[in-house]
């Protein structure tokens, strides 16, 4: 096989606004928030029939039917039906895996172009039986006479067999959920409640000033009543923030971690176009910039490391690949998990021990200019539909280095499991 190594463009993104779960996409679920934006970039681009290499949408949480999720939305989309799709899941990350993997396609000159996406509901989510019920119905199945299937049935049936089991947000290695993980973090690191806090205001403030300019115009489509992230709180103070109970620790007294410095449960998805260079000249698309390399990590959360650390390890590996610095970036666009993540996130960059001990490495990658830090905000007072997270990040970052004329922006996705995605996009 040929290896081109063609530069991937990002052509642009869409989504739709992200809220709160049970609210304004309670009734719809992946399948329908994932044809609306599909079908939004289509109309955006003018792809009307148009047959691409590859649309890979993901979920995390998603019904056993909809397995083939990405397939079914994109033959509702516009596409041509000749398209394939792939349909994947790596958390809080796999929207940039997707990206990834239509990037790797399109750099080996296996596809000219596709569509990265993803799309979470915490509204519609499967519910199943108790693993008694379900063993005593497959049992049931297999019976072969009536009087068989009877006595299946009902041999040591218990009313409790019944009751339903909804998905769970712990980790199953240990049992605590990302929250809990996030505040044993927080001590490790010595990050207080109120830069946790500060860092949520201005996430909110942020974001409520590039919706007032216009930013997000032409990158968020309305959709079921909604014309902005139901999650946005522009007034909000840190008066308002530092009322909040803790979230997680209720008990010990200790607890940094809140309603309003962590995220909510949401609803979202959202979509990026990528494509060579050729392609998008042919269909006279300009390319907002490119996506250049990509990295992906996992640290040994079970014994010791924290949960949403993985992106400390990811990101110097990438930089090493292309001699690059952490400050020789324009723009930082690191997923705001929790705001005690980033912060932790930021302080191990710093701290000579880490680097030296975790990373291999003699001097610390060092401290990033604030201001270049999430400058249209991010996930605190965006939402974080986890499948949608990744194509929105792309999206927004593509555009500011648009908006810029040149420039490099870093991105860091930290995920469940213990693992991290990051990428460089450039212009």
């Amino acid at each position: 096989m040929e290896n081109t190594q063609q530069r991937v463009g990002v052509i642009g993104g869409v989504r739709i606004p992200f809220c709160r779960n049970n609210t304004a996409y309670a009734d719809v679920g992946n399948f329908g928030m994932s044809v609306k934006v599909l079908g939004a970039l289509v109309e955006r681009f003018g792809l009307h029939g148009v047959e691409l290499g590859e649309v890979a949408m993901g979920a995390v949480i998603r019904h056993s039917s909809e397995w083939n999720l990405a397939r079914e939305a994109l033959l509702s989309s516009g596409l041509a039906p000749t398209t394939p799709g792939i349909t994947t899941a790596r958390a809080c990350g796999t929207s940039l895996d997707n990206a990834i993997i239509i990037a790797n396609k399109i750099a080996t000159g296996q596809i000219e172009a596709g569509i990265a996406g993803g799309s979470d509901t915490t509204s519609d989510v499967p519910i199943v039986y108790s693993q008694r019920l379900r063993k005593r119905l497959l049992a049931v199945n297999r019976a072969k006479t009536p009087m068989e299937k009877l006595k299946t049935a009902v041999r040591g049936f218990s009313l409790s067999e019944l009751k339903p089991s909804f998905p769970g947000v712990a980790e199953p290695r240990t049992g605590m959920s990302m929250g809990d993980h996030c505040e044993k973090m927080a001590r490790e690191w010595h990050i207080g409640r109120e830069e946790q806090d500060r860092l949520a205001l201005h996430s909110h403030h942020k974001l409520a000033a590039a919706y007032d300019t216009g930013f997000f115009d032409d990158l968020v489509v309305p959709f079921r009543g909604l014309k902005r992230d139901g999650f946005l709180r522009p007034e909000t103070t840190m008066e308002k923030l530092a009322s909040l109970k803790p979230a997680f620790d209720k008990t010990s007294g200790l607890g940094t971690l809140t309603a309003g410095n962590s995220t909510g449960l949401s609803d979202g998805a959202a979509a990026v176009l990528l494509a060579n260079e050729a392609w998008a000249a042919k269909r006279g698309l300009k390319i907002q910039a490119y996506l250049r390399d990509a990295e992906v990590s996992a640290v040994d959360f079970v014994h010791g490391e924290g949960l949403l650390m993985a992106p400390t390890v990811a990101v110097p590996r990438m930089l090493a690949r292309h001699g690059l610095a952490l400050q020789d970036f324009d723009f930082y666009e690191i997923h705001e998990a929790f705001a005690a993540q980033v912060l932790c996130t930021l302080r191990a960059w710093e701290s000579p021990e880490y680097c030296k001990q975790r990373l291999g490495r003699d001097v610390p990658l060092g401290s990033i200019d604030p201001a270049r830090l999430n400058v249209h905000g991010s996930s605190l007072a965006v939402g974080h539909p986890f499948a949608a997270t990744g194509a929105r990040i792309i999206a927004t970052l593509a555009k500011l280095l648009e908006h810029k004329g040149a420039g490099r922006g870093l991105i860091s996705i930290c995920t469940a499991g213990g693992m991290g995605v990051t990428a460089i996009v450039e212009r």
